[in-house]
């Protein structure tokens, strides 16, 4: 199972160290309780640590990390699998292809302009990287793969550290690791220089009304309980985002758990899919068709929160087909509430996917899915209660369950 990076920061405030995971989002300091909103121009940076002799001039290379999930369609259905890697965002034959497990077991830290060292610049891109991943996924899978989708993916670049006496030394080591750098390598080394990126800290405060904004470490929705707003982070401030919850329609002695769910209409080319009756007609519903279900617009519904991909699509599935037309309500919910950790982007991504797993049939629907393109219209986060038994998260009214352990589990997604 993959786990999380562990990284050591400073409290912007007042300097407090902590120790964050790369999920982490939303940071309060342990010591001055301010909290802050993590942002980044780009994907995060971060350092391994190194352990080189005092005095010694380092140099960073970097490495893409993608950890995600990956979802192929082929003629059986569509294939689900979880991948955690890293791999050179600068290539050379000179130094480790990938980071191995080093970024699971050692505290990294944020790279900063203040950072010592010089950093090598990138010239291979993260849709490079992922073309020979998505090579080697492919391998063991039945031909041809109509389509694949990454998902819930977190990106980051990792930046290894070496320094040169008479070869090349890995830093983290501090051990010799080749033969010296061939003459080119000084024109390369040449380019590196100073870190220009930096992290950003949004004050946690609603833009209404002042009021402090509420979330767990890694969501990536702050809710207001003072106004019932919710907000996520923009490029520099944080944006109003619609919402809603459903109620629920019965009484439990269990306690209730609020889950996200991103709700999107799409408009789709290349495929007739306008209402529930077009959707019901395209899975082959086992119902008898009912008359005003012309007039219903079909929406997709996809979990707004990080689940293992064997769980994701039956769940995100059942959830479109089921079509939850209620009225929701727009304030935020007085029970627990689930965070949201998987954007509106990924659930976007996931689309065509929800798609391949219900339509029939395959024989004919599959090959054409590269013709077929889903355009985003709008979204809708709405919070959807579930009863949270002693072994399962039930929702009785679309009939949906999810075992306890898969949240527990999908913390180390």
């Amino acid at each position: 199972m993959s786990v999380n990076l562990l990284i050591d920061h400073k409290c912007p405030q007042c300097g407090a160290p902590a120790v964050l995971t790369e999920t982490d989002r939303l940071f309060t300091c342990e010591f001055c309780r301010v909290k802050s909103y993590l942002l980044s121009d780009g994907v995060f940076r971060y350092l391994l640590p190194d352990n080189a002799p005092e005095g010694k001039s380092l140099f960073y290379l970097p490495y893409w990390r993608f950890k995600g999930m990956v979802f192929s369609c082929v003629p059986d259905g569509v294939r689900q699998k979880f991948i955690d890697v890293s791999s050179q965002a600068l290539v050379s034959s000179h130094f480790p292809v990938s980071l191995g497990f080093r970024s699971q077991t050692l505290k990294l830290r944020f790279v900063t302009p203040d950072t010592e060292g010089r950093f090598l610049p990138i010239n291979r891109s993260f849709d490079e990287m992922m073309k020979i991943q998505e090579q080697n996924i492919s391998l063991p899978l039945p031909k041809p793969i109509y389509h694949q989708a990454h998902i819930g993916e977190l990106l980051s670049l990792i930046y290894a550290p070496f320094y040169i006496e008479d070869r090349l030394y890995d830093a983290v080591l501090n051990e010799p690791i080749g033969y010296p750098l061939p003459e080119e390598w000084d024109q390369t080394l040449e380019t590196a220089g100073k870190s220009q990126w930096g992290l950003d800290f949004l004050p946690t405060l609603c833009p209404d009304c002042g009021w402090d904004l509420e979330g767990p470490r890694d969501t990536l929705v702050l809710l207001c309980r003072n106004c019932n707003s919710a907000w996520k982070a923009g490029q520099s401030r944080l944006n109003r985002l619609k919402f809603g919850h459903m109620a629920l329609n019965t009484d439990s002695p269990f306690p209730i758990l609020y889950l996200p769910f991103w709700r999107i209409k799409a408009e789709m080319e290349g495929l007739t899919l306008d209402t529930y009756a077009d959707l019901a007609k395209a899975a082959n519903l086992p119902v008898v068709a009912k008359t005003e279900w012309q007039d219903i617009p079909y929406r997709f519904f996809t979990p707004a929160f990080k689940i293992r991909p064997q769980t994701f699509l039956p769940l995100a599935t059942k959830m479109t087909l089921s079509l939850p037309q209620e009225t929701t309500v727009d304030h935020v919910p007085t029970e627990e509430i689930y965070p949201v950790n998987l954007t509106v982007e990924d659930a976007v991504e996931s689309l065509k996917v929800i798609l391949a797993d219900f339509i029939k049939p395959r024989t004919v629907i599959y090959p054409r899915l590269s013709e077929i393109n889903l355009i985003p219209q709008s979204y809708f986060l709405v919070y959807v209660p579930f009863i949270r038994g002693h072994h399962n998260l039930t929702q009785p009214t679309y009939n949906v369950s999810i075992l306890n352990s898969q949240l527990t589990l999908a913390k180390h997604l």
